[in-house]
């Protein structure tokens, strides 16, 4: 019998081809040398570049997963597809484009462990993190984005799709925005008792294009809208513990034995 992983990682892709082989041996390095127990489950749109094609050699020789679907049906229910068949009792999800660090992956898990938190992100906006890369205007509507969001979950940064969560609350969850941000989703449908954000530095992607599309933007006002409903039906269905780590909190983080 295989060894239950500490951890899955979900990673949508759609035409990634080009960085799909680095990214997966430099998150498996990354929680190797962390002694983490790393599974990866990389789920592919059907690209035209052939990026499922890759993840399936790439699984025959490393410990991963390769969901393959019909066609570009969307991140959110990409994202859910790998939670279904994730083996590790805590999942997560990354872009395959390395503007989330590898590094960080290990280092999320950490904070998962240390603080017992149901639900760990990555942000861009607590201090320690950043975007240095964006153009001021991109750091503007992302900024309104997220302050859109605070009413409904008090984060700074419910845009992330960079995060963990513990696997049986993420399948209790009925994801109904099958777009942009299933991080926010998860946090007001699935209401997790703590929620802890690590800082951590965003960088842009260097090769494809972004999958941020006007598209997208008018799908997370409906999103924010069916959001804010639903917590006006539901009222006490909130995150009881918030909590930020300092970039000092973060340095001290190791991984050691199973989450809280």
């Amino acid at each position: 019998m295989r060894v239950t992983p500490d951890l899955t990682i979900v990673v949508p892709t759609y035409n990634e081809r080009a960085r799909l082989a680095e990214l997966v041996d430099a998150v498996l390095t990354a929680a190797a040398d962390a002694g983490l127990n790393l599974e990866l489950v990389v789920v592919d749109d059907n690209s035209p570049d052939k990026t499922g094609e890759l993840a399936r050699e790439l699984a025959t020789t490393r410990p991963m997963q390769v969901v393959r679907r019909a066609g570009k049906l969307g991140l959110g229910t990409a994202v859910v597809a790998g939670f279904e068949v994730a083996r590790a009792p805590i999942v997560g999800v990354m872009d395959a484009d390395f503007s989330h660090p590898p590094a960080m992956v290990p280092t999320l898990f950490a904070a998962m462990r240390k603080t017992g938190a149901d639900l760990v992100l990555g942000s861009r906006y607590i201090p320690g993190g950043s975007t240095p890369d964006w153009p001021w205007s991109r750091r503007l509507l992302s900024r309104v984005g997220c302050l859109l969001a605070r009413p409904i979950a008090p984060i700074r940064d419910a845009a992330s799709g960079f995060f963990l969560i513990r696997r049986e609350l993420a399948r209790q969850v009925t994801i109904q925005a099958g777009g942009f941000k299933i991080c926010l989703e998860l946090l007001v449908r699935g209401a997790p008792g703590h929620v802890v954000e690590v800082p951590f530095r965003f960088d842009d992607r260097e090769l494809g294009e972004s999958k941020m599309s006007l598209r997208e933007a008018a799908g997370y006002l409906i999103q924010l809208r069916d959001l804010y409903l639903l917590r006006l039906r539901h009222p006490l269905r909130r995150i009881r513990t918030y909590q930020q780590l300092r970039p000092d909190d973060v340095a001290a983080l190791t991984v050691a034995g199973p989450p809280g």
